[in-house]
């Protein structure tokens, strides 16, 4: 526990301009993000006596060992750092909203040349145009269907639509009247266009425009004795009011605004949102947070704005927020949600009429959602420290191990050997700190040097990230000052006020051996094995963990615990035990370490399999130099396999458009050095196997 006087900035230093200040923790870890009108009376104010501060205020400021800042022009550039710095380093001491689920969209996809109408749950995609979120996909699906009659929109995937246009044959959708099959030109790509931009203003709520309209052509029909097509637009004008009538009137017909609703008790909160758009509800979702800072309805709302928000532009901020607490700075943050939006935003809490009993209804769906998260989360926390508390029982420890890091091996007969890194904070798993690791110091099969391997470049890079951040220090002999630029004069005291940095999105999970990538200015950001876990678990027994902890002596790290279980019979071993620890079976514990085993299994042999698929896709051309992707198409298409195309003459590879003579002798030459020595044969039948018309060999 650090005391915050070690690191408290001196009087006059902290400027008195609006601002976002960080707190990071002894590893460099940004732990806090806010934001301040006057950084100076802000930051003063966690500098109090410890015993006025609230306590998570409290355990934020112990926790922490500095604090730095940066100065902006407006409070609403304050605003948008403040949300992207805390999705950037994801602070621990921050209000995070999370879903509860993954909510289902209706999108149709008007980047594309034939626009589709589909289903879409999870990050949003640039030039989609999304309605909802709903509570089901069944939902949307029943809404669809009922829309299609009328704007008869494309709905298949690409495949689908590839395969039609090539057999000149729509789907069974084309032959009910629900696509207007764009695949075989029925309708030319501007038609479909308009029928996808007709369907978008419908959803949106522009719905009276095209009832209206379709009942005008029905009783022009009926005058005009086409009695079929009157029945057919009195289904289709029936078929809309139905999908109306799925979400219900609540708000005037021009009203397009968001309730936000909030349900909170001194340790969580649950957060409901209402979409209403053309004065219905549109879109229904919740999200769940717990209090870890000092927060209060107000603050509550502003992140979910932030969050909300923060990555939308255009249309999707709408004209109207309807809120129970308006936010600090409300002026601030109605000018931000204005540039979002390109036009002006109401922000203000419903004091009468129907949009307060509508914000009562929106309330009371957060006061039943708290409710439930609090019945199934109760056991959920209860039951992870319980399982905590049993591990460091049975392995001795001092402490709970609240980071928990798991290693696997995984390979195919020797073949493609990875290794994962699995890690579970609080007994869950934080995905975003997983790593993967390609296997390099030998080649072959041999889990145990492969474990040895992996444990060791994993913790020599946590050796350097605590050199390099002046943690940890090889001691100098006395009366010699320490090399490097420290050496010329006194360290400065105090924080210094940090550039902003490049805000984007944090950096890539590794995609190979991403121990070795050169260690990253100390930003703030999570780092990639900056941070030791309080117990070490390897899928295997004895040998994978004497392996393991050979790799960490070898290190001269000795306060980290290190386990290993066993499938064979869920043993735990420990190193230089030769018995086993043998944990109940109705162990949470037990159950822990079980789910974090096979969640590194899991990881480590995705990643091998991603691996080998990518190996056997290989061909002998892609060896070629300058022989692209089209060319190499165009030879297999012209020959029709690569054993086709091994067997031609240099004359005949030239024959190929694009092809010269250079690159036909480069092809022949690659072909002949990857010539197999024999015929693949079936075992089981005694085929010969025939080299498919992929390009692989």
């Amino acid at each position: 526990m650090a005391d915050p006087s070690s690191y408290r900035p001196k009087p006059g230093q902290i400027p008195d301009s609006p601002g976002v200040y960080k707190f990071r923790d002894e590893h460099r870890r940004v732990i806090y993000v806010g934001k301040a009108k006057n950084l100076r009376q802000r930051v003063a104010n966690y500098f109090q006596d410890l015993a006025g501060l609230h306590p998570r205020t409290r355990t934020m400021v112990t926790t922490a060992a500095s604090v730095e800042w940066t100065v902006v022009s407006t409070e609403v550039e304050a605003l948008q750092l403040e949300y992207s710095w805390i999705k950037e380093f994801d602070p621990r001491f921050n209000v995070k909203y999370r879903d509860d689920k993954s909510y289902p969209y209706l999108a149709v996809t008007l980047n594309e040349e034939f626009p589709r109408v589909q289903v879409m749950r999870g990050a949003k995609k640039k030039g989609v145009r999304y309605f909802g979120p709903y509570g089901h996909a069944w939902a949307i699906r029943e809404t669809v269907d009922l829309m299609l009659r009328v704007f008869p929109v494309r709905t298949c995937s690409a495949g689908v639509f590839k395969n039609a246009a090539r057999t000149g044959r729509p789907c069974l959708l084309g032959y009910i009247g629900k696509c207007s099959a764009p695949c075989v030109g029925r309708v030319t790509p501007e038609e479909h266009r308009d029928l996808a931009e007709d369907f978008c203003d419908f959803m949106a709520g522009r719905t009276g425009t095209y009832i209206r309209r379709l009942e005008k052509d029905m009783m022009q029909a009926a005058e005009e004795m086409e009695y079929e097509r009157a029945a057919r637009l009195r289904d289709d004008a029936g078929a809309l009011k139905r999908a109306m009538e799925k979400s219900a009137v609540v708000l005037a017909d021009a009203t397009d605004a968001d309730l936000i609703a909030v349900a909170e008790d001194e340790l969580e909160a649950a957060l409901q949102i209402f979409h209403v758009r053309g004065g219905r509800v549109r879109g229904q979702r919740g999200w769940v947070t717990d209090k870890v800072e000092a927060v209060d309805t107000a603050g509550l709302v502003e992140h979910a704005l932030q969050q909300l928000y923060g990555e939308e532009r255009g249309d999707a901020v709408p004209k109207e927020v309807l809120v129970p607490a308006l936010p600090e700075d409300t002026e601030a943050v109605s000018q931000w949600l204005a540039e979002r939006r390109g036009s002006q935003v109401s922000l203000r809490i419903p004091q009468r009429g129907d949009k307060k009993d509508l914000m009562a209804t929106v309330q009371r769906n957060a006061q039943q959602a708290l409710g439930l998260h609090k019945t199934k989360r109760a056991s959920d926390l209860t039951t992870r420290s319980r399982a905590l508390e049993e591990i460091a029982e049975a392995l001795g420890l001092d402490t709970a191990p609240l980071r928990i890091e798991c290693y696997d091996i995984s390979h195919l007969q020797g073949d493609d050997v990875v290794a994962s890194m699995v890690v579970f904070e609080d007994g869950l798993a934080r995905k975003s700190e997983y790593r993967r690791f390609q296997i390099k110091g030998f080649e072959g099969q041999d889990d145990v040097r492969s474990m040895h391997e992996v444990i060791g470049r994993r913790f020599k890079r946590y050796l350097q990230e605590k050199e390099r951040t002046g943690e940890w220090e090889e001691e100098q002999p006395t009366g010699t000052p320490a090399d490097g630029p420290a050496a010329a004069g006194p360290a400065p005291t105090g924080p210094v006020p940090a550039p902003v940095p490049a805000v984007g999105p944090a950096a890539d999970p590794v995609t190979g051996p991403a121990e070795d990538a050169e260690p990253r200015e100390d930003d703030g950001r999570p780092k990639r094995f900056a941070y030791p876990p309080q117990l070490v678990v390897v899928d295997g027994g004895q040998p994978q963990v004497a392996a393991a902890k050979r790799a960490l002596d070898e290190l001269g790290i000795d306060d980290i615990a290190v386990c290993g279980l066993a499938k064979r019979l869920e043993e735990v071993w420990l190193p230089d035990d030769d018995d086993p620890v043998v944990l109940p079976r109705s162990s949470e514990g037990l159950y822990l370490l079980q789910r974090v085993r096979d969640e590194a299994h899991r990881f480590a042999i995705t990643y091998q399999r991603a691996k080998r698929a990518k190996r056997i896709r290989t061909s002998p051309l892609d060896d070629v130099s300058g022989l692209g992707e089209t060319r190499k198409q165009a030879l297999i298409k012209h020959f029709g396999s690569v054993k086709k195309l091994r067997q031609a003459t240099i004359d005949e590879i030239c024959e190929v458009p694009g092809i010269g003579r250079r690159t036909a002798e480069s092809v022949a030459a690659a072909l002949a050095s990857t010539a197999p020595a024999a015929p693949a044969v079936n075992t089981a039948t005694g085929e010969i196997i025939e080299e498919d018309d992929g390009g692989s060999s």
